[in-house]
């Protein structure tokens, strides 16, 4: 209650100062106005709690002061308590007329007025709650829909741009901007396979053979490379090539491509089992080569790749290119990464297209 401010309008100032010294004593602030415009300009300025108004006033009477504060969307809802010393029920009536919360004759009963004033403190206090939560929740509800409108154009971008880039590439856009796209040197490790034979099976077959075929590899493939947090550089027909560490770090990028190419051996594995039921001649094989590369966006207006792009990338197409159905071939570095974690076969230092020196070879090993 010290906090409450409460406004006493009288145009004799002396005849209040009773009220004023007993309202003081309880712990309000006091403001006089000896007018009705003095009134309204106290209103206006010091923005009390409750007004107590008289209503015999020259020139603006307590009626059109209480009027004009009801018009006012800003003090419609403050507490008045008119005071007169006329005929109490029929100016109780006019009071009300006006807009007054509660009509007192005079001389006033002090213990009354107080209980009235400490009624309207507390129902304008519970008022100026709901209207400060209403506020609130209506800034709520802007942010809210600010934000839901906000999360559907990232889906939206999000869903375009799945269509050209990987997941976690677009992800990335979404979140961080295109400027995260721009070509820049990664230390990665690179996954290239593709299915042994294919192309003389794609001569040989129906076109729905070799389209049911590459669904099936594809959905294989695609499903292991999202749950191995990896980058789909590109598919082509049956070849596919797959990168560590870019846009999404990644600790031990080698060891992360070695364990997607052995669980692409076993699952691409099973459908060549099916496959070779139903006469069809195929096989899989792939290669694992780990360093630096130049990675980005490349294509053309409407149709992009993030790719990575260098000799690292070529290595492991070899080692692809050279891998027996069932094979998965690593270079140096990966071996180095691998450690005594895996079993490999050191296949010699074998000749490479594109690559002026004899290239460290390994075979990963199956586990007995």
């Amino acid at each position: 209650m010290a906090s409450k401010k409460i406004l006493l309008v009288d145009d004799m100032p002396s005849g209040s100062r009773y009220l004023v010294d007993r309202l003081q004593a309880q712990g309000y602030l006091t403001e006089l106005a000896s007018s009705g415009p003095a009134a309204l300009e106290a209103i206006q300025r010091a923005a009390p709690d409750l007004v107590l108004l008289d209503v015999v006033m020259p020139g603006m009477s307590g009626y059109e002061v209480c009027r004009e504060i009801r018009r006012n969307p800003a003090t419609e809802a403050l507490p008045v308590i008119m005071v007169t010393a006329l005929d109490p029920a029929e100016e109780r009536v006019r009071g009300l007329e006006a807009g007054a919360d509660e009509f007192l004759s005079a001389p006033v009963h002090w213990p009354e007025l107080l209980a009235r004033v400490r009624s309207l403190l507390r129902v304008k206090e519970l008022l100026d709650t709901v209207r400060t939560q209403a506020r609130q929740l209506e800034e709520l509800n802007r942010t809210l829909e600010a934000k839901v409108r906000e999360q559907v154009q990232q889906i939206e971008c999000l869903n375009r741009l799945r269509r050209f880039l990987s997941p976690q590439v677009a992800e990335l856009v979404v979140s961080m901007g295109s400027d995260c796209l721009e070509s820049h040197r990664r230390d990665i490790a690179v996954v290239c396979c593709d299915l042994r034979n294919f192309t003389a099976f794609a001569e040989r077959a129906e076109p729905e053979e070799t389209i049911n075929v590459l669904r099936q590899y594809h959905r294989v493939i695609g499903g292991l490379v999202t749950q191995y947090d990896g980058t789909l550089d590109h598919f082509s027909g049956d070849g596919v090539v797959v990168f560590f560490n870019d846009p999404i770090p990644c600790e031990r990028p080698a060891r992360q491509a070695t364990g997607l190419a052995v669980l692409m051996q076993r699952q691409v594995g099973e459908l060549i089992v099916d496959w070779r039921h139903s006469g069809h001649d195929l096989g899989f094989g792939v290669g694992v080569a780990a360093g630096f590369a130049t990675v980005g966006l490349v294509g053309y207006e409407g149709r992009h790749e993030y790719a990575a792009t260098g000799s690292t990338v070529c290595l492991a197409a070899r080692f692809c290119e050279r891998a027996r159905d069932g094979q998965v071939l690593l270079g140096e570095r990966v071996r180095i990464e691998l450690g005594s974690d895996q079993a490999v076969k050191y296949l010699g230092d074998l000749s490479y297209k594109g690559f002026a020196t004899p290239v460290p070879t390994y075979m990963l090993q199956a586990r007995s």
